[in-house]
């Protein structure tokens, strides 16, 4: 018995062995991609429309319109900039945006690496111009991105708790992520929806597995940014999400929720809500977006085995990723 018990701890010391050396060989090559990324040239210079706009009279018009041709429509009388440029409302919402970003050196700092990021895995990703505004606080296009220009409506990163927000009847839900630390994390979004392909949405898997994506996406593109920052949930929410994996599958499992095609599930389970829709106690406990966070898990699970690269990931049909991830949720 004392032979067969030694011949046990020996190979349990040879297993930790083992992990501990792919562990410290995982980290080294992780490490030597960073190196290599932080290396790559991706700065830029940050155009404050929001400001040039704040100082502009109408007489200044023709100068902004000639610096920033892509903010104004042909089919846009120039009565209309000139009302905006006097409007009180629009002056408030400047003055408040100057002064929550008179320093803009960390935000610059992530957006640079953000973008050494995306250069390192798209070889012809070419550094865009970045432009700073406003739109009255109009949340669902707080960025938006071409393959030359990205845009940043700095009304919508005032802080969660600003008068703008509260007054406004902006759910509390949503008005968690509007901080200027987000910022990165929305860029990240609009460029992995850029990148991600999947011709199949019919199904609750489908949407688990695009939202996956684009997380994972930002794993990768972001990593300086923390779980709870790159899904938009505050530390409560993400530990509540990683406490309850395992029973969150279960539920989705047992109630044969992954192939269905009830158009009532992304609302209950992918859309940004106070919370999640099981239809029980636990509700006003749990966080929105949970099948967001398991399409998540079960990509990450697949990136993990496949060892494929990024942009391939981004393409493979989400059938496949989910047979191939052997996916098994936190206990």
């Amino acid at each position: 018995m004392l032979g067969l018990k030694m011949f046990y701890q020996m190979h349990i010391r040879i297993y930790l062995i083992l992990i501990l050396g792919l562990t410290f060989v995982s980290c080294n090559e992780e490490s030597k991609v960073e190196k290599e990324i932080a290396n790559i040239e991706a700065d830029f210079v940050l155009e404050r429309f929001d400001l040039a706009e704040l100082n502009a009279k109408p007489s200044d018009l023709p100068k902004l319109k000639k610096a920033y041709p892509f903010l104004f429509s042909k089919h846009t009388p120039d009565s209309i900039w000139i009302n905006r440029l006097e409007d009180t409302l629009q002056n408030e919402i400047l003055q408040e945006v100057n002064k929550t970003f008179q320093d803009f050196k960390r935000t610059k700092e992530e957006l640079v690496s953000m973008f050494q990021h995306i250069k390192y895995y798209d070889k012809v990703f070419t550094v865009p111009r970045v432009v700073t505004l406003t739109n009255y606080v109009q949340y669902r296009d707080k960025v938006i991105v071409t393959d030359t220009i990205a845009l940043v409506a700095l009304d919508n990163y005032l802080g969660q708790d600003h008068r703008f927000y509260v007054d406004g009847g902006i759910p509390e839900y949503l008005a968690e992520n509007f901080n200027k630390e987000q910022i990165v994390v929305n860029l990240a979004e609009a460029y992995a929806k850029k990148y991600v392909s999947q011709s199949n949405r019919k199904t609750f898997l489908d949407e688990m597995i695009y939202f996956g994506k684009l997380l994972y996406f930002k794993d990768v593109i972001i990593p300086f940014k923390t779980d709870a920052e790159r899904i938009g949930y505050t530390e409560e929410k993400i530990k509540w999400a990683e406490a309850n994996e395992s029973q969150i599958w279960s539920y989705f499992i047992e109630k044969e929720l992954l192939f269905s095609t009830d158009n009532k599930l992304p609302n209950r389970f992918i859309a940004d809500a106070p919370f999640s829709k099981f239809y029980l106690e636990l509700d006003n406990d749990s966080p929105g977006r949970l099948g967001q966070y398991i399409g998540w898990q079960i990509v990450k699970a697949y990136a993990d085995k496949s060892n494929e690269d990024l942009m391939t990931i981004l393409q493979k049909e989400p059938e496949e990723i989910f047979n191939n991830a052997k996916f098994k949720p936190k206990k």
